[in-house]
């Protein structure tokens, strides 16, 4: 299946890099680009503010900048994710709480949220595993009635619809989404957050300049890191926004193609085709086959793996190394909480095969010829 795995980059945006290089500005503070696709992506999810920054991690760290923890102050979040969620928790020198997971979807479970807040408790990190929706209403009830931050991971939710007719990334306080290479559009590295907080966005786009409030000359407001995205991403991305209904158009369709074509085999558990943007497309065996199958399916030419994850986060090796120098804080004496749902899904049940929007009919044919032969 070598083809599928193409993406959409093309002749608009090598038009962009032109029109970026001709202009001779390159960076976002002078340019027009980053602005531009700013004011795009707030128009198309509704949102007051859109703070554009160099990869979906720096915007994760943005989001915890705006929720402000203490030193030492906890932020509970997902075990099944990428590190790029976890390590801006670090940076601000907070502690990541890991609650566990839905086994069906993988997708934090707000009832094991609940059970781990505390009176250090900042904020609550969920994020839309594979694209599938996450059950914003309860997380947002749950932050509400704690006082508690909540901030949406949509690195691989672009345009994840949720009940009710909101997009993934507009619930939370901060809604974070990834341009990197694999995601549904890209521009190489870059990242943005979403807010209709005013406060809560200065903070943000102060962090990422430096702390340089503009406006005033060389003035250094607060700490800050330079995050800022340049013209040249900036532009390719504005390329790549244009192209996105037609990704997810593409991703959906297969995906509940795939879906139907799958329907009957007792040992798996289909995911759930409402709202889901199909960065990956997940499949759980209950019965915990999902390493021999996924081996198979490789034999057969199918992009499948395993877990996701080889361990997830809450056994992370970092967690009990060093954080900066030779100190600890604040994770000294860290002792991994049980998440044994999503240890479960990561090293038994879960599998994930790759997606794209080059997927054809014939490639879904193929993947449910597979998936059939080894799940009989």
């Amino acid at each position: 299946m070598a083809e599928s795995a193409g993406r959409t980059l093309g002749d608009e945006e090598i038009a962009a890099l032109e029109r970026v290089i001709r202009s001779g500005m390159l960076s976002s503070v002078w340019g027009t680009e980053v602005r531009a696709l700013e004011a795009e992506i707030a128009r198309m999810y509704g949102s007051r503010h859109a703070i554009a920054c160099g990869s979906g991690t720096a915007a994760l760290h943005l989001s915890v900048v705006a929720a402000a923890p203490d030193p030492g102050d906890e932020i509970i979040t997902t075990p099944i994710t990428d590190f790029g969620t976890v390590a801006p928790i670090l940076a601000q020198n907070a502690v990541p709480v890991f609650a566990d997971v839905d086994p069906c979807t993988g997708i934090l479970d707000p009832g094991s949220v609940a059970k781990l807040i505390g009176p250090r408790t900042r904020a609550i990190m969920v994020v839309h595993l594979f694209g599938a929706p996450a059950p914003m209403a309860e997380f947002r009830a749950l932050a509400d009635d704690h006082g508690l931050a909540l901030i949406e991971d949509c690195a691989q939710a672009w345009l994840t619809d949720l009940p009710g007719g909101r997009y993934a990334g507009t619930v939370g306080d901060v809604g974070t989404l990834s341009l990197q290479q694999w995601k549904h559009i890209t521009c190489g590295d870059g990242g943005l957050t979403l807010t209709d907080d005013d406060e809560l966005a200065r903070r943000m786009r102060l962090f990422a300049d430096k702390g340089w409030d503009r406006a005033r000359g060389r003035s250094h407001e607060s700490l800050g890191l330079n995050y800022r995205m340049t013209e040249l991403q900036g532009a390719v991305a504005r390329a790549q926004l244009a192209k996105l209904p037609g990704v997810l158009a593409d991703r959906r369709r297969t995906a509940v193609q795939l879906i139907e074509e799958l329907q009957g085999l007792e040992r798996v558990r289909l995911p759930r085709p409402d709202g889901h943007a199909w960065w990956l497309f997940p499949l759980v065996f209950p019965g915990g086959e999902a390493r021999e199958v996924a081996e198979k399916l490789r034999e057969d030419g199918i992009p499948a793996r395993a877990g996701y994850l080889t361990q997830t986060l809450n056994h992370a090796p970092v967690l009990n190394a060093p954080i900066y120098g030779s100190s600890y804080y604040p994770l000294e004496g860290y002792q991994a909480a049980a998440c044994p749902e999503a240890e479960r899904l990561v090293g038994d049940t879960l599998l994930v095969i790759d997606w794209n929007e080059n997927y054809t009919g014939e490639h879904v044919a193929a993947i449910s010829a597979s998936v059939r032969a080894h799940c009989r």
